[in-house]
């Protein structure tokens, strides 16, 4: 297995392998993001231990929706159980999963705290209850140095996550190496990786654009509260389905896994 380069304009095939292959098996598909993202709700109200669990997990999960996707792109339909991929190979497969979620966890969570140190102290959360969300407070939200410091951090520990799962399941590469050929591969594909997350940004801003149409024909704000939260899954649902292609083009491996860089351009 070796890292592979791809052509910058490549990131714009994935977004569009990744919605392609989407509307194939759409009711496939948004079940399986639907049926973590209802795993994460239930584990995070358990009390102290509820979010790092459903944090730890982030990594099978997105091993599982690559899996899926990859289900898909050979003409079947993924099952639920493919959800669960990386615990379906025994305890031998299973425990480099959870130690790389159990990085995770903590990366994401040092990330959050570093960022903390750059808040604002006498800022306030809005309890969303019982308070209406002003502009004021989103200006306030946006702007906030911590937010953009976290994000900034956040970078690298996406870059260094963003092929780990795939290659600690399927290639069997250790957690800690895992995370390095994934930083690497993300860099050495900067060019790609810029261009896809463009593509979607694009992706979600159109579809922004759209759902404030349909919620204005159809009534206003409570037409759109109905459809915003359904519809921004979906999209979630077809971006994390793209996430296989980037794998896929960015190491030669000479499996089925993998597909040549001269046919990165055709769906699969």
């Amino acid at each position: 297995m070796k890292l592979q380069l791809v052509p910058a304009r490549t990131g714009f095939t994935w977004v569009k392998l990744g919605m392609k292959t989407f509307l194939r098996q759409p009711l496939a598909m948004a079940g399986l993001f639907f049926m973590f993202m209802a795993a994460v709700s239930v584990l995070s109200v358990v009390p102290l231990i509820g979010s790092a669990v459903s944090l730890v997990l982030v990594p099978a999960a997105t091993l599982g929706l690559m899996a899926a996707t990859r289900e898909a792109t050979e003409g079947r339909f993924p099952m639920p159980v493919m959800l669960i991929t990386a615990f379906r190979s025994g305890a031998e497969r299973a425990r480099p999963m959870l130690i790389l979620g159990g990085l995770y966890a903590f990366s994401l969570l040092m990330v959050l705290a570093l960022g903390s140190l750059f808040s604002d102290p006498r800022a306030m959360p809005v309890d969303l209850a019982n308070k209406e969300v002003t502009p004021e407070m989103m200006s306030a939200a946006l702007f906030s140095p911590g937010l953009w410091v976290a994000m900034l951090l956040y970078v690298p520990v996406l870059m260094a996550f963003w092929h780990a799962p795939a290659l600690v399941h399927w290639h069997g590469v250790s957690p800690a190496k895992s995370l390095f050929f994934s930083l690497a591969a993300c860099w050495g594909n900067r060019g790609a990786m810029f261009f896809y997350g463009i593509g979607w940004v694009g992706v979600f801003l159109l579809g922004g654009m759209a759902l404030s149409l349909l919620g204005a024909l159809l009534g206003g704000a409570q037409a759109m509260q109905l459809i915003l939260y359904p519809a921004v899954l979906l999209m979630a649902a077809m971006f994390h389905t793209s996430i296989f292609f980037s794998f896929r083009d960015s190491f030669s491996t000479g499996d089925s896994v993998h597909t040549p860089t001269s046919h990165v351009g055709d769906a699969p």
